[in-house]
């Protein structure tokens, strides 16, 4: 089965929308002064100078904590172990197999981005927490990118039931029942691993399969 004209025109709604907060995003540059030079972010030096001043502190931020913050730190820190795994061995997994099947590898520094922890205003410790943070959340973007195109060649069926939090390419896939498309289209489906590039996002933008 096509991928109908009422899909098509809602993956369109979200394209229009991703460049909206693309723009957005831009406009904010010139709000808060900075522009990225070379893959730096560099404010100008008006704007340096007040993000140090509103820099809190290291001791007074640790004072203002509560107990339960103590409590619960090891417990959100230890996390890191298990990801650190999973980056090993989602990187190996796709290294090894995806050229096997001629599948795009996933290009991992698209996901994965540090820059928060240069932020002035940030303490010592808000910038840990900030490149925790960024790692795991571009670890899991990362990895479910490289999970969505494994799924893409394997398995390219969409579910009976509703499901929740579906990647972009979900809506590539065919119907669930439609068995005459899936043995049709698979090898087209199959195809547009191949010609994919870049980081995955913008998924309307991927080939359609028709």
């Amino acid at each position: 089965m096509e991928v109908n004209d009422k899909l098509k025109n809602i993956l369109e709604e979200i394209k229009c929308l991703e460049e909206k907060v693309a723009s957005e995003v831009h406009e904010k540059k010139k709000e808060f002064q900075y522009n990225v030079e070379r893959g730096k972010v560099v404010f100008k030096k008006e704007i340096r100078e007040k993000h140090h001043e509103l820099k809190s502190h290291l001791l007074l931020y640790l004072a203002k904590a509560k107990l339960t913050s103590y409590l619960v730190a090891p417990i959100i820190y230890a996390q890191i172990i298990p990801f650190l795994f999973i980056d090993l061995f989602i990187t190996v997994y796709q290294w090894i197999n995806f050229p096997v099947y001629k599948i795009d590898k996933v290009n991992r520094q698209d996901y994965i981005v540090f820059d928060r922890h240069k932020l002035a205003y940030l303490n010592t410790l808000e910038k840990i927490n900030c490149l925790y943070c960024s790692y795991v959340n571009g670890l899991i973007g990362y990895a479910r990118e490289v999970a969505s195109r494994t799924e893409q060649y394997f398995c390219p069926i969409r579910h009976a039931r509703k499901q929740l939090g579906t990647h972009g390419r979900y809506y590539l896939f065919t119907d669930y029942g439609d068995a005459e498309s899936y043995k049709n289209k698979l090898i087209e489906i199959r195809e547009s691993l191949r010609e994919h590039k870049g980081s995955g996002e913008n998924y309307p933008e991927n080939k359609q399969v028709s």
